[in-house]
């Protein structure tokens, strides 16, 4: 059966001599495993489509539970992501995330949109690398079904809690009078709350649409990425990697653009 669905490669395995064994998030399928045959041969009309984080329109042929790549023409490369190592890097870790999340054979157009329009915001956009991982991880999780409850404090009932943090393994809002709880938290401020909450509950399509100051952009990067490790109970390689580059770039470097309405 011939099936034709637009796809983001998350991963890329070489096989055999000329060949690749590639992990697509199609809009039909949901996350698909692909041959493609010959596509690391000089000249193959396929070698553009099977790239990492290239989306492509594509005709697959189903066999059973296997399906081959028989025809692809990209739609985005991102090279806007690819020619810079830092955004590139980013990119690779937001695939190994999805991989992990997606199902295989399960149509989720949500999650194909998110992991598009992050990388898009990095492309085109010109969105903080760091305001972008937080984003993508917390709106990641929201979908995958573990949205954390940020309305008010867990236990007194706050709704603007007073030194705030975010429980990992509760995935609530607490005071800091009301302690942590059990699991370990992570400390936030008043404007890494409302970005938080700008993401949960706002309008998918504009999850990267808000500006925060330094420390604000902090406090939720932390809180997102530990959130995320701590729900989905693994590491991901290509974190570590994202990490060790950035460690190495100036302190604040992404994050300390003006902003009029700056909320440390």
């Amino acid at each position: 059966m011939h099936i034709k669905a637009r796809g983001l490669v998350l991963r890329e395995v070489n096989y055999k001599e000329a060949d690749k064994i590639l992990t697509v998030l199609t809009d039909e399928g949901g996350k698909r495993t692909v041959k493609a045959r010959g596509c690391r041969r000089r000249g193959s009309r396929l070698a553009a489509s099977t790239q990492l984080l290239t989306y492509s329109e594509m005709t697959l042929f189903e066999y059973r539970d296997h399906c081959t790549m028989n025809e692809a023409a990209s739609l985005e490369q991102f090279w806007g992501v690819r020619s810079d190592v830092e955004k590139l890097a980013l990119g690779s870790y937001f695939a190994e995330t999805m991989e992990a999340v997606a199902l295989e054979g399960r149509s989720d157009p949500e999650l194909l949109s998110l992991i598009l329009n992050a990388l898009y915001a990095l492309d085109k956009l010109d969105r903080p690398p760091a305001l972008v991982k937080a984003a993508y991880e917390l709106q990641l999780l929201c979908l995958a079904g573990y949205a954390p409850m940020l309305d008010a404090c867990a236990v007194c009932g706050a709704p603007e809690p007073v030194d705030p943090v975010l429980s990992l393994t509760g995935g609530v809002l607490r005071c800091g009078r009301c302690g942590p709880g059990t699991g370990g938290a992570v400390p936030l401020n008043a404007g890494a709350l409302a970005a938080l909450r700008h993401v949960v509950n706002g309008d998918s399509r504009r999850i990267f649409s808000f500006r925060l100051g330094s420390g604000g952009l902090a406090r939720m990067g932390r809180a997102c990425e530990s959130f995320l490790l701590t729900q989905l109970e693994r590491g991901f390689r290509t974190l570590d990697f994202y990490h060790n580059l950035t460690a190495q770039a100036p302190a604040g470097g992404a994050e300390a653009a003006a902003n009029p309405d700056r909320r440390d």
